[in-house]
């Protein structure tokens, strides 16, 4: 089994993201063989928090160019997590105001 700091890789921190907050939603880029059982309990062991909900997407790279040759960053799967009413806030995202 996999360790919480294995399935979440970072945050994410948009405007978008930031706009989630609000309602209890954050933004996480998780690993991409992770499910939504393992990525809600991940960020309730690492950040103390109840999870009501995980909704996850699948993002496809890009293309990118260097001069004549391109290719493609990899594929990457990102987690957006809703607390539940009760549960308090991350802190860490609480100091991005």
């Amino acid at each position: 089994m996999k360790v919480a700091q294995d399935i979440i890789l970072r945050p994410i921190v948009t405007e978008r993201s930031m706009e989630g907050m609000q309602d209890k939603k954050y933004t996480f880029k998780v690993a991409k063989d992770a499910n939504k059982i393992e990525i809600a309990k991940a960020v309730e062991t690492l950040f103390g928090v109840s999870v009501a909900k995980v909704n996850t997407i699948n993002c496809k790279g890009r293309y990118v160019r260097q001069g004549q040759t391109g290719g493609y960053r990899p594929n990457w799967k990102k987690a957006i997590v809703t607390l539940k009413e009760d549960s308090k806030g991350i802190e860490f995202f609480e100091n991005m105001f």
